[in-house]
């Protein structure tokens, strides 16, 4: 399975918006983009496998895998970028600005529904990320 973010970038922030089959599946907020440093830049345009992992924090949850000099980055729910994102990737049901969303548990959920069917039909999940 392929899932397309098509992003636009701004100072404050990086949004974007998922794609599934050309169908949307939710957007997404980031932090701007700052030249991949760790905790403080979004996620590399490329392309990325998902898997599923668990932690405390988050729970059972989704991990992009093999950002190039990073790890740990996830899909997890968050509303701003610049105050509760370290370079992960935060699902949204609406954008409500540059790096700022609404609704995110929900389309966390969507996401992570969709993507753990994949993933227990034996399907790869890639992530391509582009502009």
């Amino acid at each position: 399975m392929e899932l397309v973010l098509k992003r636009n970038y701004f100072p404050d922030g990086t949004n974007g918006t998922l794609e599934c089959g050309g169908k949307v599946i939710c957007h997404t907020i980031e932090l701007p983009w700052k030249n991949n440093e760790r905790r403080v830049s979004c996620v590399p345009e490329g392309r990325y496998f998902l898997r599923k992992r668990y932690t405390k924090k988050y729970q059972w949850h989704i991990e992009i895998l093999n950002v190039k000099s990073r790890s740990g980055i996830l899909f997890h729910p968050a509303n701003n970028a610049l105050a509760e994102l370290n370079g992960c990737i935060a699902p949204v049901t609406k954008i409500s600005g540059a790096g700022l969303g609404l609704m995110s548990r929900k389309a966390c959920a969507a996401l992570k529904t969709l993507v753990y069917k994949a993933l227990a039909q034996n399907q790869k999940v890639v992530l391509i990320i582009q502009s």
